[in-house]
């Protein structure tokens, strides 16, 4: 987000932050202010990201959807431990501009457990910390069963066995990740991108669905319902070992299949053994956005006729406005028209915003 949106700490409060290292931490921005300014900041933080596009008109921004939650939400937390020459050990948030670490016993925006956990995981990480080791990067997760876990230190501690993956409930369907994969930290607002999608009403018996950067395959998943195939490519080889996992776990190895590898690789035959000439992708790509060459292949694709290896119908979910604004002048510069934008607040007191966008092909009538 702009530079606009800054914690600034000579403005006067208006909300009393719940963090007491709120403004120091350098993670929240907006626990000072009520929750309808901050959503209002980052609605018009996305506007102006975007307004640089001549093809984005004010006519396809959808309201902002707001978390169900504004605390207590992250089923997953980052945090640093950090051994001093002297022995000492503190664990917190980096200031990345002051270069210094905020120790930290609490987190007001994590899921409770998590936050209270936070005091056992410094001990438990101490007592397993090698003297030769600085800085270590932890990764605590829990999930719908309340169970926490951590790994960060030593080779292969983010692996879990197959009986201690976390899952989560959404949309009636079960869905599996481990510390090692990807998987959205907010799971309250997951269902209201869900609605969101099959709202549109893209995806059929004849369709095949292509979910692109498809992670533990959370989309492509819990829309294999609507859709005649759904494919998958992912190129972490732990978030592919839990995609498998998911699909046996559903007995949805009939419908769909994975590509591991990169969407670079994958895409073009992905859409040559497409079983349907209907077809429709999502991407969530990490917060860099899209490759040149993604770009290129997905114009392509918008070019082709139905049943040429074309697709119909592009789902574009990006976690950083900047990165969108970049990949949204090219696509809808080549081949994409902007159909449809509707920003949700997958971070609330944070600066950062996650935006749907459905594109159509220009030669489109959709």
């Amino acid at each position: 987000m702009e530079a606009a949106c800054l914690h600034d700490p000579a403005k006067p409060r208006q909300v009393e932050p719940l963090c007491p290292v709120f403004g120091s931490c350098g993670g929240c921005l907006y626990q000072d202010i009520p929750y309808e300014e901050e959503l209002r900041i980052k609605e018009e933080g996305l506007r102006s990201a975007l307004s640089q596009i001549p093809e984005v008109a004010e006519h396809v921004f959808r309201p902002i959807v707001p978390s169900p939650q504004e605390y207590a939400y992250r089923y997953r937390l980052d945090i640093g431990l950090y051994q001093k020459r002297d022995g000492e050990i503190k664990m917190g948030f980096r200031q990345e501009v002051k270069n210094r670490t905020v120790p930290v016993e609490a987190c007001a925006i994590a899921h409770p457990r998590i936050s209270e956990f936070l005091p056992a995981l410094k001990e438990q990480a101490k007592a397993v910390l090698p003297a030769k080791y600085r800085t270590a990067n932890l990764v605590v997760r829990t999930g719908d069963d309340g169970r926490v876990q951590w790994g960060g230190i030593g080779r292969h501690s983010l692996r879990m066995r197959e009986e201690d993956y976390f899952y989560t409930d959404i949309s009636g369907k079960r869905i599996h990740y481990a510390l090692d994969t990807f998987f959205q930290a907010n799971l309250s607002i997951l269902p209201h991108v869900l609605e969101k999608i099959r709202a549109f009403r893209w995806l059929d018996a004849g369709t095949t669905f292509l979910d692109l950067y498809a992670g533990v395959g959370l989309f492509g998943l819990l829309l294999a319902d609507l859709a005649g195939e759904v494919i998958l490519i992912e190129d972490c080889e732990a978030s592919v070992r839990m995609a498998q996992y998911n699909i046996a776990y559903h007995q949805l190895e009939a419908k769909t299949k994975i590509f591991t590898g990169r969407v670079d690789a994958y895409l073009p035959p992905a859409l040559r053994e497409a079983r349907f000439t209907k077809r429709v992708a999502m991407i969530d790509p990490p917060r860099k956005g899209l490759s040149a060459e993604v770009v290129q292949m997905l114009c392509r694709a918008a070019c082709k006729p139905s049943g040429t290896e074309g697709l119909q119908a592009l789902f574009y979910l990006s976690c950083s406005p900047d990165s969108l604004a970049r990949d949204l002048a090219l696509l809808s510069q080549e081949a994409w028209r902007i159909e449809s934008i509707i920003p949700f607040d997958f971070f609330p007191k944070t600066q950062h915003l996650e935006t749907l966008v459905l594109l159509l092909p220009r030669n489109s009538h959709g």
